[in-house]
């Protein structure tokens, strides 16, 4: 067993290996603070018989329930599917080390990572960067550098290493930033309108610790040999007979605009191709492909970089033509359709009730969403066929990154007690859907009249690189995101940055590009949100006619009893009785949800009712509920009864007050007493008589 450990902010990062799952190629417990993390990678040791271009890369990270001390939920009582978070930090692994495997390598791997113990304090996501880094290295696998990751806060405007989970509630920066000795090569997080410069600041003191970090992975490595990697993809002789057949057709294929007429071009050069050679090379197809590959990434990286020239057309700083419109759906809350070129999102909003809200059940505990924003890439948006089934991994990745863009601009739930689910169905794709997510996600929740702070746009903005010359693209397309060597995803109002994701397919990227394209996209930021706001420039002023009413005020504390009342007898009446919804919380709040004004107005005075303290003299309507021979119960507010005596009914004599009022009649009384165990005495005779002297 080795085990090394150096501090990282204010605890101890320690990093185990040899004594746990010893059977895999590699493997690495990861501890900080009390929060473990096993991580492990394997690989399929015979070599794929078929050709394949692209790394077979499988990373699952798993939180296992007994880490903090928990029993599963739900019927089977043990782990499932992996919930939304697993999944997203299952992203952040493998976005973090995908661009460091050697190109060629093409066997399976798998990484696997689990919680084993959570201390409430500091999450798992970067002790698992951290083990897959180790277990890679210390593996046959081929990984060119060693990488870690940190999480940068910031509170007070003072930056903060690792912050705890309570102390990312009031930061204003969540930042995941990994990592190799020199250059970032993975971003992810939201901030609070946040400036490049600040983002830049908070990159340069993650890599000062993730630099600590990977010193220490190092003490950890020996002469380890790697498994060899192919020089080539595909034979050389067979890449330059198929490039002059069709390196000509290839290029002029890219010249072609429309990208679904560019892809049916493509195919008939593919299948032309593997007609004409299938004799000489069976089962050549793939191969074919990765030719037309080739060609296609050396042309369009020439001409970006010698040209400044982009295969649309475009200028290096230009954004494709942008059209927007809201209301497009007549019976929904609120709904826009933003389209960016050949990118289409539509966008709908639906506005909910308490009950709407969505239950969390994680390990620091249960609690409630209010703001959700789902995310779906049917095939038909790239013209393909593919099955229907659950979500992608790749579908909540987005749908999470563009919900992050609105953290800090969504209304509170006093100013706006709705729960609030916005869904992007993305009707076409070629590039940015998820930035066209942000966009359109903005004009329909104006259009649903949710009182949004600021209104936020995104950008997608890509590189080429090649040796130290490069060239920044703002508004990829989905081929120049292919063929580039960054996806840069930055969401933000036009006075900062709320929300950002960079992916990689180099060994890192320089901060001073990232500055640059940071810059660039707040210009372009201001574009879109001009464009925007000739749609939609606010919030509307009222909610659709379809919507549900929602109503939040509050009580004093020391009420909470009166209203429920024993066994919630006196919330159930109100409920019934006003064809209503009322949520009670522990702080004091109500929540009232109806189906029109007039109901939420009246369950609410019947609360206040119930709230307000008797006053003794104050008249009251009230509705009898009891009658017997020495007297009349009457319900002066819900839940409050008290007594008028037969004495006090009239300033006549009554014989019997059955002949005078029935159960279910309301008559006005005043309050004469409230004696020491907090019984009511009422008067009816006295409001008769003053009654009776006004008259005259």
């Amino acid at each position: 067993m080795n085990r090394v450990e150096v501090k990282i902010g204010n605890r101890v990062l320690s990093i185990e290996t040899g004594n746990l799952a010893r059977q895999a190629d590699g493997s690495a417990l990861v501890r900080y603070g009390d929060t473990i993390v096993l991580t492990t990678v394997t690989y399929k040791k015979e070599k794929n018989a078929t050709f394949q271009d692209f790394l077979p890369l499988t990373v699952d990270y798993r939180e296992l329930a007994y880490a903090a001390g928990k029993i599963p939920g739900g019927f089977f009582k043990r782990e499932g599917k992996p919930r939304d978070k697993e999944i997203l930090v299952s992203r952040l692994i493998d976005r973090s080390i995908r661009p460091l495997f050697p190109k060629g390598f093409n066997q399976d791997i798998q990484v696997i990572s689990f919680l084993l113990s959570f201390d409430q304090e500091n999450e798992g996501d970067i002790l698992g960067i951290i083990g897959a880094s180790v277990c890679l290295l210390l593996s046959e696998i081929p990984f060119l550098k060693p990488i870690a990751a940190v999480r940068i806060g910031k509170i007070n405007n003072k930056y903060i290493i690792n912050p705890t989970i309570k102390e990312l509630e009031v930061s204003t920066l969540d930042l995941v930033v990994s990592g190799t000795k020199d250059t970032p090569v993975m971003l992810e997080g939201d901030g609070k309108e946040i400036q490049p410069q600040e983002i830049i600041e908070a990159i340069e003191i993650a890599m000062e610790e993730i630099r600590k970090i990977i010193e220490t992975e190092e003490r950890l490595f020996g002469n380890i040999t790697k498994l060899e990697v192919p020089e080539r993809v595909v034979p050389e002789e067979f890449e330059k007979e198929v490039k002059e057949l069709i390196e000509e057709k290839v290029i002029q294929a890219y010249q072609i605009l429309d990208r679904k007429e560019r892809q049916e071009n493509l195919r008939k050069i593919r299948e032309e191709t593997f007609n004409l050679l299938k004799e000489k090379y069976p089962d050549c197809e793939n191969q074919i492909q990765y030719v037309i590959e080739e060609i296609a990434r050396k042309y369009i990286r020439e001409l970006i970089i010698n040209k400044q020239k982009r295969i649309d057309g475009r200028t290096p700083d230009e954004i494709r033509p942008l059209s927007c419109a809201v209301s497009v759906l007549p019976r929904t809350h609120g709904s826009a359709l933003f389209t960016r070129g050949q990118t289409q999102c539509l966008s709908v909003v639906t506005l909910g009730t308490k009950s709407d809200e969505q239950i969390i059940d994680d390990l620091e505990g249960e609690g409630t969403k209010r703001f959700m924003l789902h995310y779906n890439f049917p095939p038909f948006s790239t013209g393909e066929i593919r099955s229907l089934r659950a979500p992608t991994r790749r579908e909540i990745g987005h749908g999470f990154l563009a919900e992050r863009a609105f953290k800090y601009l969504l209304p509170n739930e006093e100013e706006f007690p709705y729960t609030i689910r916005v869904v992007s169905d993305i009707l076409e794709s070629n590039g940015s859907s998820s930035m066209a997510t942000v966009c359109g996600a903005t004009l329909s929740l104006m259009d649903a009249g949710v009182p949004l702070k600021k209104a936020v746009a995104g950008i997608a903005m890509g590189l080429i690189k090649e040796n130290e010359k490069y060239v920044i693209l703002t508004d990829i397309t989905g081929t120049e995101d292919h063929y580039g060597d960054m996806d840069f995803k930055i969401a933000g109002t036009k006075d900062g940055i709320t929300a950002i994701q960079l992916d990689l397919k180099i060994q890192g990227i320089p901060l001073k590009i990232l500055k640059e394209a940071m810059d660039k996209a707040q210009i372009a930021h201001k574009k879109i949100l001009e464009l925007m706001a000739k749609s939609i420039d606010q919030p509307r002023k009222s909610l659709s006619s379809f919507a549900p009413r929602v109503f939040a005020f509050q009580i004093p504390k020391d009420k909470i009893g009166a209203v429920i009342g024993t066994g919630g007898k006196v919330i159930r009446k109100i409920i019934d009785e006003t064809n209503t919804e009322i949520f009670i919380e522990d702080d004091g709040k109500i929540i009232i949800s109806g189906p029109n004004e007039e109901a939420i107005e009246k369950a609410k005075s019947r609360i206040l009712a119930v709230v307000e303290d008797i006053e003794v003299g104050k008249v009251y309507l009230g509705e009898v509920k009891k009658i017997a021979p020495f007297g009349v119960f009457v319900e002066i507010a819900p839940g409050k009864e008290g007594l008028c005596h037969i004495s006090q009914w009239a300033n006549y004599r009554v014989k019997n007050l059955a002949n005078e009022v029935k159960v279910g009649d309301k008559i006005f009384v005043r309050v004469i007493a409230i004696d020491e165990m907090g019984r009511i005495q009422l008067s009816r005779k006295t409001v008769v008589i003053n009654d009776t002297k006004r008259k005259s």
